[in-house]
């Protein structure tokens, strides 16, 4: 990030007023290149990228490993919520964690005593397209394989497969990885690598599967440097067990989440955190001031996470009456850092046309809520009113979540309060079903890709750089709008009930 920037100038004029989303436009530039040209990479944190700047949120009502899963299949991260118990959380981390390892863990086999006109009829019935079937004996230790050119020139489907299948198998312990096991299978020109522990099957290699992985067919994908899909999950600030189970599982990325990130409690944990597993990447916060993402760094954290009430169901600023528009919140961390963290802007995304702005103002990425919660792959309940599909959403300071998980309890300072005495700054609601998250996110990308045309800059950086504000009145925002029209339809990227952060 430059010592001065384009978006400088404006910001300097407006020290102590605070500002967010609806109150600046950027200015357009002159552009040499299309907006599909543009390459909206970023990073995360020090360590890890995204090759989109989309983070879903560590709520009970957004991320679980469906929505961890989707978002890093497309290039962001998902942050798996803490409103479960440590078991339930370290096992949704290991279901994203193994959904590209290429490891079949439950692989079908067959016994040495069966017939070929079974294997026919049971890959018939249950629609296996595959071939390449682990044959075992009656004490389950693999015997064979069986390969659709084995059974090619076998006219007596009576045969047994022992009769028939290859005896010779290459087999690999356990505990052998992804590069090992395609090293192992070019080798010996193999296309299924059975694991065995004690003689007995484990867990299968497919050749074909291990290959797409390992020579990245899918560059999009945000993988590890084991070819798995990156995962990030929240803790709280007394959360050392938890962390412990995560870091066991092979998380990416923890996230100390709480509503007020400039605390002992907070920095402890960092802390601690850093000595314990250095080589597991922390986010702090919510933040929203220099000060705060100054001590958050000293402490050892890896991105800092800004946002303090601008969340669509968070109340934070009218109960406590804390907290400081978005723009102004990401201008002020991004400004004291300097670019020696990346930014996460959490909260308040709207419309796609929202996440260059936050961009401009320091950001290397933005966290959403809203606009993620009424995807199929949230874990949101789906249900029907007045005839229209709705997906429920509460905020982590909701009653309802307070009441209900310790989590909530913790990210909001009350975990010792009585649950008649709990003060909510959240609350409940429904949003319209949006459809998948890869129909959500191609909308975001698009936008901001259309943005980065319109403003001349080909990569995040560069908008960040030379993204250039102007200042706007309640009248400007309501000219933005479409105006003067009952709109009968809603397009894809704009509904004039847009959920919000």
């Amino acid at each position: 990030m430059s010592a001065e920037r384009a978006v400088d100038a404006l910001m300097k004029t407006l020290a102590g007023e605070g500002i967010t989303f609806d109150d600046v436009t950027l200015a357009p530039r002159y552009a040499d290149f299309l907006p599909q040209d543009a390459d909206i990479a970023t990073r995360l944190t020090r360590n890890v990228g995204l090759n989109i700047p989309f983070v879903s949120a560590a709520m009970d009502t957004v991320t679980e490993s469906r929505m961890a899963i989707a978002m890093a299949r497309l290039g962001g991260i998902g942050v798996i919520h803490k409103n479960l118990d440590v078991v339930r959380q370290s096992h949704e981390v290991e279901i994203v964690k193994n959904y590209l390892n290429g490891l079949i863990r439950n692989p079908v086999t067959f016994r040495a005593s069966d017939t070929l006109r079974f294997v026919q009829e049971t890959r018939k019935s249950k629609g296996y397209t595959f071939s390449g079937f682990p044959v075992l004996d009656d004490a389950g230790c693999v015997a064979g394989i069986l390969t659709s050119f084995d059974m090619k020139f076998v006219s007596d489907m009576s045969a047994k497969v022992g009769d028939v299948m290859v005896r010779d198998v290459v087999t690999a312990p356990a505990e052998t990885s992804l590069i090992q096991a395609y090293e192992l299978m070019q080798k010996n020109r193999i296309g299924k690598l059975p694991l065995v522990a004690g003689g007995r099957l484990v867990g299968l290699y497919s050749y074909t599967d291990v290959k797409t992985l390992v020579e990245n067919a899918e560059p999009q994908f945000n993988r590890d440097s084991k070819h798995r899909l990156r995962a990030a999950a929240s803790v709280g600030t007394s959360d050392h067990e938890r962390v412990e189970a995560l870091a066991a599982k092979d998380v990416d990325v923890i996230v100390i989440d709480t509503a007020h990130g400039h605390t002992r409690g907070v920095i402890e944990m960092c802390r601690w955190i850093k000595g314990r597993f250095p080589g597991i990447d922390v986010i702090a916060g919510n933040i929203v001031t220099g000060e705060a993402a100054l001590a958050l760094r000293d402490a050892g954290a890896d991105a800092v996470k800004v946002g303090i009430g601008p969340g669509s169901i968070c109340t934070t600023r009218v109960v406590a009456g804390v907290g400081i528009p978005q723009i102004t919140a990401v201008y002020e961390v991004a400004s004291a850092l300097k670019g020696s963290l990346p930014v996460i802007s959490d909260g308040g995304i709207r419309y796609s046309g929202d996440v260059p702005k936050a961009i401009v103002a320091g950001a290397d990425c933005v966290m959403m809520g809203a606009a993620l919660a009424g995807t199929d792959e949230s874990p949101g309940e789906k249900i029907i009113f007045q005839g229209r599909q709705y997906v429920t959403y509460r905020g982590m300071g909701s009653l309802a979540a307070m009441k209900g998980f310790a989590g909530s309890r913790d990210r909001y300072n009350q975990a010792d309060v009585d649950e008649e005495d709990l003060v909510p700054q959240g609350v409940e609601g429904i949003i319209p079903f949006a459809g998948t998250v890869e129909k959500v996110m191609s909308q975001f990308c698009g936008g901001l890709g259309v943005s980065l045309g319109y403003c001349g800059c080909r990569t995040l950086r560069e908008l960040q750089d030379n993204g250039r504000f102007v200042r706007i009145t309640s009248a400007a925002v309501r000219e933005a709008h479409p105006h003067d029209v009952r709109i009968m339809k809603d397009a894809p990227n704009y509904s004039v009930n847009a959920p919000g952060g």
